[in-house]
């Protein structure tokens, strides 16, 4: 499994659109076949902040999901929505092992 975590602040009047449009990208990722997880969390003291938690099968499935339809739509879509830029961090797994993701 290949982890990564994307960290995301977007201007506050955008935090409701910008919840739709994630959670509408997130529905459809899970559906790939190369991902395993995708968690939108909010953080509770500045709602502003999101982390996206993507849990890929393989290093390979995060350049495959890039080229899907869903992921270009919220893409373009939360563009302006931005108060700075996105951050990812990338993660190996540890626990739980690979065959306890489903």
């Amino acid at each position: 499994m290949f982890v990564v975590h994307v960290s995301v602040h977007v201007k506050t009047d955008q935090i409701e659109v910008f919840k739709e449009a994630t959670l509408e990208n997130a529905q459809n990722s899970v559906q790939e076949p190369g991902i395993a997880r995708f968690d939108i969390i909010q953080q509770q003291g500045d709602p502003a902040r999101f982390e996206l938690v993507e849990v890929y099968r393989t290093p390979a499935d995060p350049a495959l999901h890039k080229e899907t339809a869903h992921y270009k739509k919220w893409r373009d879509t939360v563009a302006d929505m931005m108060a700075e830029a996105r951050t990812s961090i990338k993660y190996i797994n540890v626990f739980p092992d690979d065959e306890g993701w489903g």
